[in-house]
């Protein structure tokens, strides 16, 4: 039962739409390295997952302004990764021929990857902070248990997100889809930046 409690808060967690998802999603409507950028992702969250239940997320919940300081550098990472989409729609020259767009090699592909997880305070507070600090009520064996749920909840979104966009990949081939689906990704950021900065000054 612990490990179903952890399954369904870690994905519900991990399926609001952030800078991260977007980028998966981004990725696999692209079919550009699906597997490795899907793999990364949800190993990064089970790292993250692990070091809050182990009682990192209870010492940094217990810490004053911590929140306050997490929400705002939230705000203004997801607020950035949303003027670089908004720059995209603009630009109108994303697709999926092989013409549209510039297509990454796996090195830099990685490496966007880590900065969209590990630079995102939205994780720490999901994984480390919220996951870390239910974990630290429960007992050891429940703890694992419950850590395991989430991180298998993480797999099974990323998975779940990265391939599902590249099977319908084939309906959004042009400029025109792009740049709707990078219009409403950056719509998305900003609406996200807007309520991580309202929650800061609400503390």
């Amino acid at each position: 039962m612990t490990f179903i409690k952890g399954f369904l808060l870690g994905l519900s967690l991990i399926m609001a739409i952030g800078a991260q998802n977007a980028y998966v999603l981004r990725a696999g409507l692209r079919r550009m390295h699906v597997f490795a950028i899907c793999l990364f992702c949800a190993l990064s969250d089970a790292v993250l997952i692990a070091v809050g239940i182990t009682g990192m997320g209870a010492v940094l919940g217990g810490m004053e302004d911590m929140s306050f300081w997490l929400y705002l550098v939230a705000s203004g990472w997801l607020f950035g990764y949303g003027l670089l989409r908004l720059r995209d729609a603009l630009r109108g020259q994303s697709g999926l021929n092989s013409e549209g767009g510039e297509r990454q090699s796996l090195g830099p592909a990685l490496l966007m990857a880590a900065a969209l997880t590990w630079l995102n305070p939205h994780v720490y507070l999901d994984t480390v902070v919220l996951l870390g600090g239910i974990a630290s009520t429960l007992g050891p064996a429940e703890r694992l248990s419950f850590g395991t749920g989430a991180a298998l909840a993480s797999f099974v979104f990323f998975f779940g997100l990265g391939y599902g966009a590249r099977a319908v990949g084939k309906y959004l081939t042009s400029p025109a889809s792009w740049k709707k689906i990078d219009l409403g990704i950056a719509m998305i950021m900003f609406w996200l930046a807007t309520g991580f900065l309202t929650a800061a000054f609400r503390l």
